[in-house]
């Protein structure tokens, strides 16, 4: 419970805050971003990575009439499903039509009242950090009244611009370092990514999941995060983790990818069940996130570089695999159940990978009856057509652009 005086004092607060965010750059994701009347927009995405400010430039000419509530706030951490009462005399007082609420999730039974607030007529943006228990949320009270978006940190292309670089490899150097979290690019403190990783491990997952072994869920997350671009299973994450229990482990990775930290990529097969038992290719959600949490990385930079070329694919697409069969590719990217693309990564293809690299990926283009497929390297650019099929050899710096 918490008292009407205060949730007065903290909105105009936390209102203050969101306007003096400058929103230096406008984010690509507006252009697929649009409210629809009557429906709750979802920005969902991991902590800090400027849901709240692609709200702002999405309203930027409503900044001043909106009502502002970050649920996520130390303060409100008492606040319970009646204070929503309070809630609405604070929103009558401003004369609000226009709602956007943050984490509004932690509050239990916060469905009902968006939907009580979209049958009055206000127009709902909420932005949240687990795409797991907004979508469990959403898919009871909500079926057919919101539309769902996913944002990411910063793409290539928008860190070229707030970094005012050229697209080339100098600058593809830069971004496998620093990644793509606007907080961290502007400062370059490494303390801003160590904490931010200490949030999401302690709030997103500990807390809201009730895990008291926490040192555990550390030591998992910093294997995980030393082993990009591998191969892994539960039974062989037992031993780093020194988790004796597969079945914790599985349930500690499912909180994980729900935060958004990792995506866990599996072998593709049109059979769910031997998806699901085959090993899965590890990715994190950032580079710069790895490399600040990480003393020492066992993966190379190909492995750096295939994460890189993983997170732009999954802006556009959330069903991605790995192809394994005569040969390997390292993504296969579906849509509708089909296969509509294939991808190979290395930083460079040369002599002594040249065959393994074209075989892989020809072989994907046979299984699934692709025309053509690319090969994304550091910075070369190529052109093969074997057995009728057309292979593009891209530099990186295009592919993300």
């Amino acid at each position: 419970m918490i008292q009407l005086d205060d949730l007065k004092r903290i909105v105009v607060e936390q209102q203050d805050i969101l306007k003096r965010d400058k929103g230096e750059i406008t984010r690509t994701a507006l252009e697929e971003v649009s409210y629809i009347d009557n429906f709750a927009l979802i920005v969902s995405g991991i902590r800090r990575c400027g849901k709240s400010t692609l709200l702002k430039l999405l309203l930027n000419q409503n900044i001043d009439s909106l009502t502002f509530v970050n649920f996520d706030d130390p303060r409100l951490f008492d606040f319970e499903i009646s204070d929503f009462q309070k809630l609405d005399m604070v929103i009558s007082e401003k004369k609000s039509q226009i709602l956007v609420f943050d984490e509004i999730q932690v509050v239990k039974g916060w469905e009902r009242y968006v939907r009580q607030k979209l049958e009055q007529e206000y127009k709902v943006y909420i932005t949240g950090s687990n795409a797991s228990l907004l979508s469990r949320e959403l898919g009871t009270s909500l079926t057919g009244r919101h539309v769902n978006y996913e944002l990411f940190p910063f793409s290539f292309v928008e860190f070229c611009k707030l970094m005012r670089l050229e697209k080339n490899r100098e600058s593809i150097e830069q971004y496998l370092e620093l990644g793509g979290f606007p907080e961290y690019l502007k400062s370059k403190n490494p303390e801003i990514l160590r904490a931010l990783m200490d949030d999401i491990l302690t709030r997103d997952v500990a807390v809201r999941y009730n895990i008291r072994d926490l040192r555990s869920l550390r030591r998992l997350t910093t294997y995980l995060m030393s082993n990009i671009g591998n191969l892994t299973s539960a039974s062989k994450l037992k031993e780093p983790s020194g988790i004796s229990s597969v079945t914790t482990i599985l349930e500690y990775i499912s909180y994980l990818e729900q935060c958004y930290l990792f995506s866990f990529v599996p072998k593709f097969d049109y059979s769910v069940k031997k998806q699901s038992i085959n090993p899965k290719k590890i990715y994190a959600v950032d580079l710069g996130l790895v490399n600040c949490n990480v003393a020492k990385l066992t993966a190379d930079t190909g492995h750096k570089l295939e994460n890189m070329v993983y997170c732009e694919i999954r802006r556009k697409y959330k069903d991605i695999c790995y192809h394994k069969g005569k040969g390997e590719c390292d993504f296969v990217v579906l849509e509708n159940d089909s296969v509509i693309r294939a991808i190979q990564v290395c930083m460079t293809l040369d002599a002594d990978n040249r065959s393994r690299e074209i075989n892989g990926l020809l072989d994907a283009l046979l299984a699934y009856n692709l025309e053509e497929g690319y090969i994304v390297t550091m910075d070369q650019t190529d052109f093969f057509e074997i057995d009728g099929k057309i292979i593009k050899v891209v530099p990186i710096s295009e592919f993300l652009s």
